[in-house]
């Protein structure tokens, strides 16, 4: 009869975690790039069960060199995406109506890394040298800055020649660039871990240079808000999400450790995501998840301060929404 009574609270059991199991809201996350400490706050809240107690069962995309996060977000792949503003504001201009619900990213990361030794001290010297700019997205930054300086890109004497720099630091290594681009989580120690000595480079951030723009931010396509039951679900991944990063942030060794457990590719190292999460939750700190209203008109100014060629073309209308945030974070 015990055996019994046991056999049945067992079943009960387990009819209620499926029952739950079926009830969870499936979202799907598509990164902008490889599972990396980058992403550190959704592994976080997945791995601690914070999407599970918002009732959400999130799909962890990674990206990778060859995946365009708004491709997949237009083609029905994801639900919500990791994008820089950059590429979204430019994705929103040529047609696919991307819109900011939330950013995590206080701080931008980016910088471009030069060796002394090329002769460049200050943006000044940039002129006639080579530069590593990465694409799919990521160019319009830099760009973007150049246009800032009035230095041409078509090369030259005056201009600067454009590498299209690999997702690597190879062209600094073999000196082929006088200067590529790097995140300060990233790239910068992949060069001090080749060999190459700090007071031998030089480094250029994007935001002490004043032309800093917004990194990755969540975005969704338009239409979907007009769902009240898809933004729900959005602002229940923006508070566990939000609640993942502000843990990381607090905790970077073992959001580390967490990212490591989630790294299928096996490619990453402990020393290596330990430091970038400690210089991810640099970037992070400071924001509540809101969009920063000051940030995002800094960040279009920029943009479109590019001259004969700017990232876009006008004012964007409609880019993002504090509704999920002021949901989510109330």
């Amino acid at each position: 009869m015990q055996k019994k009574i046991i056999s049945l609270l067992l079943g009960s059991v387990m009819s209620l975690s499926a029952a739950q199991a079926m009830a969870a809201d499936k979202v799907t996350l598509q990164l902008k790039w490889v599972t990396q400490a980058q992403f550190g706050g959704y592994y976080v809240a997945k791995d601690k069960g914070f999407y599970e107690e918002e009732g959400l069962d999130v799909d962890i995309k990674p990206g990778g060199p060859d995946i365009a996060p708004p491709q997949v977000l237009a083609g029905g792949g994801a639900d919500v995406i990791v994008d820089w503003m950059p590429s979204a504001l430019a994705t929103r201009e040529k047609g696919v109506p991307l819109v900011n619900i939330a950013q995590p990213y206080k701080s931008s990361g980016m910088m471009l890394t030069c060796l002394k030794e090329s002769g460049v001290k200050t943006p000044e010297d940039f002129k006639g040298k080579t530069l590593g700019v990465w694409f799919f997205g990521n160019e319009y930054p830099f760009l973007s800055w150049m246009a800032h300086l009035k230095i041409p890109t078509t090369g030259g004497a005056d201009g600067v020649t454009v590498l299209k720099q690999g997702f690597n630091v190879d062209p600094l290594l073999q000196k082929q660039a006088a200067c590529i681009s790097t995140m300060t989580y990233n790239e910068y120690w992949q060069v001090i871990d080749a060999g190459i000595k700090p007071d031998d480079l030089i480094t250029f951030q994007y935001e002490k240079e004043g032309v800093a723009t917004l990194e990755d931010g969540l975005y969704v396509l338009e239409d979907k808000l007009k769902d009240p039951a898809f933004k729900e679900k959005m602002v229940k991944f923006v508070r566990a999400s939000m609640k993942g990063w502000k843990y990381a942030e607090e905790h970077t060794d073992e959001a580390a450790e967490i990212v490591l457990e989630n790294d299928a590719s096996g490619a990453q190292t402990e020393k290596h995501q330990k430091r970038m999460m400690a210089e991810v939750a640099k970037l992070t700190a400071g924001s509540n998840g809101a969009l920063d209203e000051a940030d995002y008109t800094r960040t279009v100014k920029t943009l479109l301060g590019g001259g004969s060629d700017p990232v876009i073309t006008k004012e964007p209308s409609g880019a993002w929404t504090h509704e999920i945030t002021d949901a989510a974070l109330k």
